[in-house]
């Protein structure tokens, strides 16, 4: 069966966290008041579904985010505009299926309209180069590293949306009223980014 990417449901947010908090050593695990947080305030929260199960999750903050995390903040002090990955965990169970590629994909889709680039980090330790030869396959490259609070280091990735400039060129930020480039949640207007991104 195929895979589905959708906004993330607020009576899922359990579900999530126990993904979250499943996937092993390279993502950091979250409370349920952290969790709640992503949701009021990610610009960007998906999920994959497969067969009707969650199998996957996608969280993302745009550049001018109050996201509190020191590796966005690493990103902040040497780049401008940027869609940042927060997160990407994918299920065990459904790892190598195409379902981080789906994710990625999508938001790959919603960024390339707003942001000249999309940031992520892949933390550095054993068992990491499956996630990096991802990032690197799917066309991210490394811009330097960052120290973690407990020691580890972080390879800090950009991915430039080579269609950003045409699209900025073409529409301005007016893009056009079609679904697939509708914002994936409809923040409240307090909470919605405070740049130039519709």
């Amino acid at each position: 069966m195929s895979i589905v990417v959708r906004d993330v449901r607020e009576h899922e947010l359990d579900s999530v966290l126990a993904l979250n908090n499943a996937a092993g050593p390279g993502i950091l695990p979250i409370d349920a008041v952290r969790l709640r947080r992503f949701f009021d305030t990610a610009e960007y929260f998906r999920v994959a579904e497969h067969d009707g199960n969650l199998a996957g999750v996608l969280m993302a903050f745009g550049s001018d985010a109050g996201h509190d995390s020191a590796n966005f903040h690493w990103f902040r002090e040497r780049h401008s505009d940027f869609l940042y990955i927060d997160r990407i965990v994918v299920a065990s169970r459904r790892r190598g299926g195409g379902v981080g590629r789906a994710l990625y994909a999508d938001v790959q889709g919603y960024a390339e309209a707003r942001y000249p680039e999309l940031a992520c980090e892949v933390f550095l330790q054993e068992g990491s180069d499956p996630a990096l030869l991802f990032h690197g396959s799917f066309g991210f490259h490394e811009i330097g590293q960052n120290q973690q609070a407990d020691g580890t280091r972080a390879c800090m990735l950009i991915k430039p949306m080579c269609s950003y400039e045409w699209i900025r060129a073409t529409y301005g930020e007016q893009l056009p009223d079609v679904p697939w480039l509708a914002r994936p949640r409809a923040l409240p207007a307090e909470q919605r980014p405070t740049g130039t991104h519709p």
